[in-house]
C-alpha cells in the first residue's frame, strides 16, 4: 500500500514544476506535460519515488542509523525542523556549515565547546566570570546554538541526507557525494537529479508540498524506530517456555572423618 495519496499531493501543488524555459533536460523522465509555460510533474512517479525513499529511511531507522535533514529555504525550514524533531533526527535549517561532513571532527569540537559552556552554567563557573566575559560567552553560545544546536546529539556522520532544494543545498550534496553518503531529495524540474541517490520529483517551493512528502517519510522512520524498540524489548526478555538458567551448585566439601568414627 502506498504511503502517499495522489489527491493529497495534487492539493498541495506538488505537481507544479518550474518555468519550462528553466528546466533541466535530465528531469524529462519525471515530467508529465507543460501548461501555460510551466512543467507539470508526473505525480504517479512522485508517489513511487516517495515510497522507495520511505522504505530506505525506515530500514535505516530500524538499524539505529541517523538521517540528517537539510533545508535552509524559508518555505521549508520550519516544517523540516518540526518533522525532524518529532522523530529525534538531526537537522540543519539555518546556514550549512562548510565542511560539516568532510571536516566533521572540527564540527564536533564546536559542539563540545557548546556543551562545555552549558556545564559552566550548571556548575556555577559562569556566574564567577566578569560581566564582559559573561557577555562574550553568552554571545558565543547563542551563535553555536543557532548553527549547531540541532545536530548536537549527532556523535558520528549520518547514514543518509534528506534534502529540500538540491540547488540551494549544493554544498551539502557535494560533501555527501564525496563521502558516499546516500542523498534522498525533493527535486524540482530545474534541478540536476544526477548527484541524488533517491530522487523525489516534486515542487520544492511550496511548503504544503514539502509537508505532505515529509509526513509520509517521517511516518516510515517512526515505524522503523518502533520496530527497533520492539526488537530490543524481545531480546531483553527470556524466550517463552525457556527454562531459567540452572543455579550453579557449589561442590560439597568432603566430610571429615573423626578418629572415633573410623572403622576399626
Amino acid at each position: 500500500m502506498s504511503r502517499t495519496n495522489f489527491q493529497e499531493l495534487l492539493d498541495a501543488g506538488a505537481h507544479f514544476g518550474h518555468l519550462a524555459r528553466k528546466w533541466n533536460p535530465k528531469m524529462a523522465p519525471y515530467i508529465f506535460d507543460q501548461k501555460n509555460g510551466i512543467h507539470i510533474i508526473d505525480l504517479h512517479k512522485s508517489i513511487a519515488k516517495v515510497d522507495e525513499a520511505a522504505a530506505v529511511m525506515k530500514q535505516l531507522a530500524r538499524s539505529g542509523k541517523k538521517i540528517l535533514f537539510v533545508a535552509t529555504k524559508k518555505q521549508a525550514k520550519e516544517v523540516v525542523a518540526e518533522k525532524a524533531t518529532s522523530i529525534a533526527m538531526p537537522f540543519v535549517t539555518e546556514r550549512w556549515p562548510g565542511g560539516m561532513l568532510t571536516n566533521f571532527p572540527t564540527i564536533r569540537k564546536a559542539i563540545k565547546k557548546m556543551n562545555t559552556i552549558d556545564k559552566m552554567i550548571e556548575d556555577g563557573t559562569f556566574a564567577t566570570l566578569a560581566k564582559r566575559e559573561r557577555l562574550q560567552v553568552t554571545r558565543q553560545r547563542a551563535k553555536l546554538e543557532k548553527n549547531l544546536g540541532s545536530i548536537k546529539d549527532m556523535s558520528r556522520l549520518p547514514s543518509a541526507l534528506f534534502v529540500v532544494d538540491v540547488q540551494k543545498e549544493a554544498n551539502a550534496v557535494k560533501e555527501a557525494n564525496r563521502l558516499n553518503i546516500p542523498v534522498i531529495a525533493i527535486v524540482d524540474t530545474c534541478c540536476d537529479p544526477t548527484p541524488i541517490d533517491y530522487v523525489i520529483p516534486a515542487n520544492d517551493d511550496a511548503s504544503k508540498s514539502v509537508e505532505v512528502i515529509l509526513a509520509a517519510l517521517c511516518a516510515a522512520v517512526n515505524e522503523g524506530l518502533e520496530e527497533r524498540k520492539l526488537e530490543k524489548e524481545k531480546e531483553d526478555q527470556p524466550a517463552e517456555g525457556a527454562e531459567a538458567p540452572a543455579k550453579k551448585l557449589r561442590p560439597r566439601k568432603a566430610k571429615e572423618v573423626k578418629p572415633e568414627e573410623s572403622a576399626e
